[in-house]
């Protein structure tokens, strides 16, 4: 995680006295929210962006985050050009140990202590101080879950620009790469 940047929706959740069953968040993003989160992440717009996580206490002095991020989308389709729409409904889950914790001095590997399922979330990340940036790690989940190639179905990429009378048709997607070619 990018701590240098903040994110868009950014909740400093305060895990210092955290209570057994944890503690409920949920991150609303607002309009001014979800338009950077679209800048962000080259989306057309992002129409809802909702967050529902549980921080808990995990180990001796971790914590754990899990829940999941649900947004609505807008993106361009790759093929042409056209605004689709796309659910992004994805799990969130994150392991956190203080800078200062035993294990997290030696490091994961040498610890021998944690053990780490497959399918589970990935190594624990350290924190300093008694917050831990909830919406940051949440928009992490988001970023990963959007469709690099979002194509909107029956759109296929043409191998070569088909020929009509021996002049080649011009797509929508040739149109914009000879505006760019032409500004340059």
């Amino acid at each position: 995680m990018d701590h240098s940047v903040k994110s868009p929706v950014s909740f400093l959740a305060h895990v210092g006295r955290l209570p057994r069953k944890g503690m409920p968040v949920v991150i609303q993003a607002d309009p001014a929210q979800r338009a950077s989160l679209a800048r962000e992440h080259g989306l057309a717009e992002v129409r809802s962006w909702r967050a529902d996580l549980l921080v808990e206490p995990w180990k001796r002095n971790g914590v754990k985050v899990s829940g999941r991020v649900v947004a609505d989308i807008v993106q361009e389709c790759v093929v042409t050009l056209e605004p689709l729409e796309n659910r992004i409904d994805e799990s969130v889950d994150g392991l956190f140990l203080p800078e200062d914790s035993k294990i997290g001095r030696l490091g994961f590997e040498g610890a021998g202590e944690i053990m780490i399922a497959p399918e589970g979330p990935d190594s624990p990340e350290t924190f300093s101080g008694d917050t831990i940036d909830v919406g940051a790690l949440a928009e992490e989940f988001f970023g990963l879950a959007i469709d690099p190639y979002p194509r909107k179905k029956g759109a296929e990429i043409a191998a070569a620009a088909p020929e009509v009378g021996g002049a080649e048709v011009e797509g929508p997607l040739q149109r914009k790469l000879r505006a760019l070619r032409d500004k340059l």
